[in-house]
């Protein structure tokens, strides 16, 4: 009886205790790595732009111009084993300066890229980009959640990644305003064009409004590299970090379920955001009369929508379980795709902008509660989500498919509906679980 109470105590005591979502006395290192989110924004709200002002410059059908996609997240399914291999032996910091360093590369080779006026050369330097980025992920995304109160995981990493929409708006800000030029010659003028030999110049000249951007996204960058390689940065020891022991293997994981659930959430995510974004200009181009440029003010809509979901989501994670809330938020998002497939032009454009708010909490809801309890393994369950971003190579050509067969770019939005479809499932599942409890159990 006595040894009871004294239980019931500590549990009452437990379940009194402040946890502490920022880690105490280490707040520079939080800091840095939390301006990463920031910057991995840009870059891959950038190629959502591309895919308009490529598929303009080269000529290219829907399914040629989604290849932007492909080359920059499948850079992510090659580079996000390797990354986990590199810190598993040299820890966090080392991981995230080559990712910089790597990412900063991608985005110089831009300017050899224009000169020769190459696709494949961007696609080349796209994919080099999307691997730097990859690196950052594998490492970012796990230090943060690690880094502090494991009770407040999700909360914490919610924050980092509250950082990740300002990121992305700047991105698409600097396209529309830097990329984009605003001339969009209709028929008979591009046929004048071809008649007076100036056609190929003004192609040439659409391609070359993508040097200055990425030229100072790179130096950017590897200033960032730079900063961060000067910095002191702390050992995670959950991981056993600098403590020369096992650090977990893939045969490990393998006998793990939970985490390749997760990995087939992210999948479906990242995957149902790409294709919905990186069309939706493409799909008001369709079905409206409107502008590149206003077009691409839709597409700045869905990342302020997405910037406030992750202000207002967060906070209530302390109140609601955080699965149950993506498995609603999937719900809601698998909905909102329906409208976009059902009343293409203005009412499934809104649509697509206000999946944004719902999509705030879901990448870094599914990458903590994957890595939830994996102690040693972390690193390489962290690569195994990371890996799992590879959804956004494959869902948009999916689509641009559809769309290329079909006419129809609001019929390929079938294609983000099955991925957040996949998404809610995941959430209610996870909900049910007593094991790796996340929130409160409402």
């Amino acid at each position: 009886m006595q040894v009871s109470t004294s239980a019931g105590g500590s549990v009452k005591a437990e379940a009194g205790k402040k946890h502490p979502v920022f880690p105490v006395g280490q707040m520079l290192p939080f800091v840095l790595v939390t301006v990463l989110f920031f910057l991995w924004g840009m870059s891959n709200n950038l190629t959502d732009i591309l895919v308009q002002q490529f598929r303009k410059s080269f000529e290219l059908s829907q399914f040629g111009a989604q290849l932007v996609q492909t080359a920059n997240f499948f850079g992510y399914f090659c580079m996000a084993i390797p990354a986990a291999l590199l810190m598993r032996k040299w820890g966090y910091k080392a991981g995230m300066v080559t990712g910089l360093l790597l990412f900063g590369t991608g985005m110089v080779l831009f300017w050899p890229a224009a000169v020769n006026g190459q696709y494949a050369m961007f696609l080349i330097a796209l994919f080099t980009v999307g691997s730097g980025a990859s690196i950052l992920e594998t490492a970012a995304n796990p230090f943060i959640a690690q880094f502090g109160d494991p009770v407040t995981s999700e909360q914490r990493l919610n924050f980092s990644q509250s950082f990740n929409p300002p990121g992305t708006i700047t991105g698409v800000l600097i396209g529309t305003y830097f990329i984009f030029s605003g001339v969009e010659p209709n028929a008979a003028q591009i046929e004048a064009m071809k008649v007076a030999g100036t056609y190929h110049a003004y192609l040439h000249g659409e391609i070359m409004r993508v040097v200055p951007t990425y030229l100072t996204f790179g130096a950017v960058v590897l200033l960032c590299a730079f900063i961060l390689s000067r910095t002191k940065f702390p050992v995670i020891q959950s991981e056993h970090e600098g403590a020369g022991e096992d650090h977990g293997s893939f045969g490990e994981l393998l006998k793990i379920p939970a985490i390749w659930i997760a990995v087939a959430a992210n999948f479906c995510n990242v995957g149902a955001q790409i294709s919905s974004w990186s069309s939706l200009i493409p799909y008001m181009k369709q079905y409206t009369a409107v502008s590149e440029r206003t077009a691409a003010l839709y597409l700045l809509g869905t990342l302020i929508a997405l910037a406030a979901g992750r202000f207002v989501s967060t906070p209530l994670m302390r109140f609601v379980r955080p699965s149950l809330m993506l498995g609603v938020y999937g719900v809601m998002n698998a909905l909102l795709m329906l409208v976009a497939v059902l009343r293409p032009g203005l009412i499934g454009a809104w649509a697509v902008v206000a999946s944004g708010f719902f999509l705030s909490i879901m990448f870094p809801t599914i990458f903590a509660l994957g890595l939830k309890g994996l102690g040693r393994n972390t690193k390489i369950a962290g690569s195994l989500l990371v890996m799992a971003i590879v959804g956004g190579a494959i869902f948009p050509p999916v689509l641009g498919l559809i769309a290329k067969h079909t006419g129809s770019l609001a019929l390929g939005y079938v294609v983000p509906l099955a991925g957040f479809v996949g998404v809610a499932l995941y959430g209610f599942y996870q909900s049910t679980q007593r094991t790796l409890l996340s929130g409160p159990a409402y």
